[in-house]
C-alpha cells in the first residue's frame, strides 16, 4: 500500500521527536520514499544525521542554505502527503496564523499535497481554547488530524496529548493512501498480461527478453486497488511481487499465456495486454539438452500466436482491449498501425529512445486511442504511469457502460 508513495515528513520541537526515527523506518520498511524537513527546535530532540540514514535522504532545516533554498516550493509538489509530527503547540499557531519563520512552515505553506498533523504537547497546552482554535483553522484550511493519545505525559502528567505511536500513524496513512483510491472500477473484471514469455529450445534453453514485468504489476494493482476483480496472466518474473487479492495465472511460453487469455477474455470488461510476447519460437523443441559439437546446430523459428490479435477479432462491445507497443524507430507509425490491425481500442507506447523500459522503475508513454487522440505523458514512476493508462481508458469510456 505504501510502496513508491511520496511522504514529507515535518518535526517540530517536540520530546515525541525521538520516536520520528522509527516512524520514518516503519515507513521505510514498506518501500515509501521518504524526506524530512526539520525546525531549528527538533534537531535538540533527534539528530538530523539520524534521520539523514534513515531515511536514505538528506534530513533539512536550514531554510537559506544553497541547498535548500528552492526546496519549499518543490517539495510541498513533489509530495503524495505531508505528515507533521510531532506538531509542537508553537508551530501549531503558527501555521493557524501562517507565519513563516523556517523551512517547514515555508514548505507547508506552499504544498499543494494534502497535509496530516499529529499534535503533542502537555495537557493543559492541548486543552487551552487558543489551541483548540487553532486546530479549528487548520481543519478548515483543509489539514487531517490525527489526534493525540491520552497517556503519561513528559511532564508527569496523565492526560491527552501524547503523539500517537508510529505503528498507529502508519496505519493512518495506509487507511488514507487506500481511501484517497478511487473505486470507479469497482466490481469489474479486468484481465492484465505481464512479463516475458520463454520459448524452448531444449529443456535447458529458451529465447525470451528483458521485460521485468514491472509495468503489468504496476497496472494489475492500479486496478486492484481501485475496486476491479483482477486476473494476472503472469509471465517469469524475477522477482515477488505483491499480488494478494489477484487471480495469478503463472505461465512460461505464449502459447500457455494464449490459452489462459483466451479461457478468461469472454468475461473480462477491460483487458491489457502488457507482457512482452515473444514474436518467435523454436519450430521444434529438443527433449534433450543440445550438446555443444563442431557442428552449429540450427535453430528454425516460427511465428507465435498474435495474442492481441486474436482478442481483437472476438472484442465484444462492451470490451476494452488495450495493447502495448515498444519501438525502436517509426514509433508513431508502427503504433497506429497496430492499433488498427489488431483492432485495439488503446495502444501504450514506450520508446526505447525514452531509456525507461527494461527493469526501470520508470517509464514514459504515449497512448494513442480508436478516436483518434494522441495523449502524451512525461517520464514517471511505473505507479503513477499505471494511473495514467486506467484513467485514459475511463475518460473515454464516461459515457458508455464498461
Amino acid at each position: 500500500m505504501m510502496k513508491g508513495k511520496k511522504i514529507l515528513l515535518g518535526i517540530t520541537g517536540s520530546i515525541a521527536a525521538y520516536k520520528t526515527a522509527y516512524l520514518v523506518r516503519l515507513l521505510v520498511k514498506q518501500e515509501a520514499e521518504v524526506r524530512v524537513i526539520m525546525t531549528p527546535a527538533a534537531k535538540d530532540f533527534v539528530s538530523p544525521l539520524t534521520l539523514s540514514t534513515l531515511s536514505r535522504n538528506e534530513a533539512l532545516a536550514d531554510m537559506f542554505a544553497e541547498s535548500t533554498w528552492s526546496n519549499h516550493v518543490q517539495l510541498g509538489r513533489w509530495a503524495d502527503v505531508m505528515v507533521i509530527a510531532p506538531l509542537s503547540c508553537n508551530t501549531l499557531s503558527k501555521m493557524a496564523q501562517g507565519l513563516c519563520d523556517n523551512l517547514l512552515l515555508a514548505v507547508y505553506l506552499s504544498a499543494t499535497c494534502p497535509v496530516i498533523i499529529a499534535p503533542a504537547m502537555d495537557e493543559d497546552m492541548w486543552k487551552h481554547p487558543s489551541t483548540q482554535n487553532n486546530l479549528k483553522l487548520l481543519k478548515n484550511y483543509g489539514n487531517k488530524i490525527i489526534f493525540p493519545a491520552t497517556g503519561e505525559l513528559a511532564s508527569g502528567l496523565f492526560g491527552p496529548g501524547r503523539m500517537k505511536e508510529p505503528e498507529l500513524i502508519v496505519h493512518y496513512l495506509e487507511s488514507f493512501f487506500e481511501n484517497k483510491n478511487p473505486k470507479d472500477i469497482e466490481g469489474k473484471n479486468v484481465l492484465i498480461t505481464a512479463g516475458p514469455t520463454q520459448e524452448a529450445i531444449d529443456p535447458v534453453r529458451y529465447i525470451s527478453n528483458h521485460s521485468s514485468g514491472k509495468m503489468g504489476l504496476a497496472i494489475a494493482r492500479e486496478c486492484k486497488n481501485r475496486g476491479a476483480n483482477v486476473t494476472l496472466v503472469l509471465g517469469p518474473v524475477p522477482s515477488k511481487e505483491n499480488t494478494d487479492g489477484m487471480t495469478v495465472i503463472h505461465i512460461s511460453s505464449s502459447d500457455e499465456m494464449y490459452d489462459a487469455c483466451h479461457r478468461h477474455f469472454a468475461s473480462a470488461d477491460i483487458t491489457i495486454m502488457a507482457a512482452a510476447v515473444a514474436d518467435y519460437k523454436p519450430e521444434m523443441v529438443h527433449e534433450t539438452k543440445i550438446k555443444k559439437t563442431d557442428t552449429i546446430p540450427e535453430v528454425k523459428l516460427v511465428k507465435t500466436k498474435d495474442i492481441l490479435k486474436s482478442l481483437g477479432e472476438i472484442k465484444g462491445e462492451h470490451q476494452t482491449l488495450v495493447g502495448f507497443a515498444l519501438e525502436t524507430n517509426d514509433e508513431k507509425a508502427n503504433a497506429l498501425r497496430k492499433l488498427k490491425t489488431k483492432n485495439a481500442d488503446y495502444i501504450v507506447l514506450n520508446s526505447l529512445q525514452d531509456g525507461m523500459i527494461f527493469g526501470a522503475d520508470s517509464n514514459k508513454i504515449t497512448i494513442f486511442t480508436k478516436y483518434g487522440d494522441e495523449i502524451r505523458f512525461d517520464g514517471k514512476p511505473k505507479t503513477e504511469v499505471a494511473s495514467d493508462i486506467i484513467n485514459t481508458v475511463l475518460k473515454y469510456k464516461s459515457t458508455v457502460t464498461i
